[in-house]
C-alpha cells in the first residue's frame, strides 16, 4: 500500500491515540479494552501512514506538491 495519511492527519492520529491511552486509566474495563484497540489502530496507521479506510472512500490526506 502507498502512503494517504498527511502530516496533519498523522499527528491527529497519534493525539488521539495517546488520548484514548490515558483515558484507559479512567474508565471501566470493557471501555478500556475498546479504547486500547482504538489506539492500536490509530498509532499503527499513523506510523505506517496508510490508512484502508481513505482506499476504500479513493481520498487521501497527503500534501500535494504543485
Amino acid at each position: 500500500m502507498k502512503k494517504n495519511i498527511g502530516k496533519t492527519d498523522m499527528t491527529v492520529r497519534l493525539v488521539l491515540a495517546a488520548l484514548l491511552v490515558i483515558l484507559y486509566f479512567f474508565v471501566g474495563k470493557i471501555t478500556g479494552l475498546i479504547f486500547i484497540i482504538l489506539a492500536i489502530i490509530l498509532a499503527v496507521t499513523a506510523l505506517t501512514r496508510t490508512c484502508p479506510i481513505w482506499y476504500i472512500f479513493r481520498t487521501d490526506t497527503l500534501d500535494k506538491k504543485e
